[in-house]
């Protein structure tokens, strides 16, 4: 099966955080447990296909022929799973609760490629 990189990104637009950083306590608290609840039944139901369980992403560096400086993106974590197709891979963040619960953006999908000129994994 081919591997896949799956990368969840944060909203570009500041106002949708800003919706869920105001969001009452109470009310934040318990949608966080719901969706770390929900996110741990994602990856139990798909435990058969995650290659690597991945993480959160923290802040960036850039490092470039001028040197490293600070930047920013939307990435904000990532996973490896496993599919017979990119459509089949991308199908599993289908309803996933980075974005049905967490204000996250969406996952975009892309497939880890062989290094030319050296064996298949």
């Amino acid at each position: 099966m081919k591997h896949f990189l799956a990368v969840y990104l944060g909203s570009a637009s500041p106002s949708k955080r800003a919706e869920w950083d105001n969001l009452d306590e109470a009310k934040r608290k318990k949608l966080e447990s719901q969706g770390m609840r929900a996110w741990g039944e994602w990856m139990a139901v798909h435990k058969a296909v995650v290659v690597d369980q991945g993480g959160p992403l923290g802040k960036t560096k850039r490092a470039a022929a001028n040197g490293v400086s600070d930047t920013k993106n939307n990435m904000t974590g990532y996973v490896v799973v496993q599919a017979e197709t990119h459509e089949a891979a991308a199908k599993l963040f289908e309803n996933h609760p980075h974005f049905t619960i967490f204000p996250g953006e969406a996952v975009e999908i892309m497939e880890c490629l062989p290094i030319p000129g050296q064996a298949q994994r």
